[in-house]
């Protein structure tokens, strides 16, 4: 991992936001990852002693059975407040700490949160497959940036997000009577590929396994939920 891409906090708000226009242009937005999937990871984020401590949760899941293979925790001292736009300079050491934690690289990476779907085209996923150089996708709740037509109540259904003209990702109904999900590339996934990607892990919940399962371990939460 090239620490340009997570130099130490000063908070110099402007530089950070002038790094990820910088990295934005290291994304890479073509499939370039292991078929068939052997392995997909899921990553999530979760806070203890108040904020002191960043709580990341990385699990690894068989590509094609969805069998839990590993669940692994990282704990780092928070390292930064949070700013809006800026969350991968806050959540990152602690999942690139959760990520070294597995016994097998991942084939492909989902993050919960943002990829391109970012006002600098540079969210969480998108961040975290630069830095660490794997594919990655980004599965978010809410839209951040963008806007989109409207979206057939239908299992699977999709349409795309766009901002200022261009498409930064899909509006995805994984489950009917369900608010929808914000899916976007993070690194080496191409645009066309990554809702039927993330479909492919849905199985009777609103969240794809590897996103869910690191959902409920970073929250420390025992009981699923959609």
């Amino acid at each position: 991992m090239s620490l340009v891409a997570l130099p130490d906090w000063d908070g110099n708000v402007a530089a950070a936001r002038a790094l990820q226009d910088e990295l934005s242009q290291q994304v890479v937005l073509r499939d370039d990852f292991t078929t068939p999937l052997r392995t997909i990871a899921g990553f999530d984020v979760g806070f203890e002693d108040g904020g002191a401590t960043t709580r990341a949760a990385a699990v690894l899941l068989d590509a094609q059975s969805l069998q839990l293979l590993e669940s692994r925790i990282a704990r780092v001292p928070t390292r930064m407040p949070y700013i809006r736009g800026l969350l991968s300079f806050r959540e990152l050491p602690a999942l690139l700490d959760a990520l070294a934690l597995l016994q097998q690289t991942p084939d492909l990476v989902f993050v919960n949160g943002h990829g391109i779907a970012h006002p600098r085209r540079l969210g969480i996923a998108a961040h975290f497959g630069v830095a660490s150089g794997l594919p990655s996708l980004g599965v978010a709740k809410k839209i951040l940036i963008g806007s989109h037509a409207n979206l057939h109540d239908m299992r699977g259904a999709y349409t795309p997000l766009r901002d200022k003209g261009a498409q930064i990702g899909w509006v995805l109904r994984s489950k009917l009577k369900c608010n929808p999900l914000i899916v976007s590339p993070g690194h080496r996934v191409a645009m066309a590929s990554a809702a039927e990607l993330v479909m492919r892990c849905v199985t009777s919940y609103r969240l794809p396994e590897p996103t869910r399962l690191a959902d409920r371990s970073a929250s420390r939460r025992d009981q699923p939920r959609a």
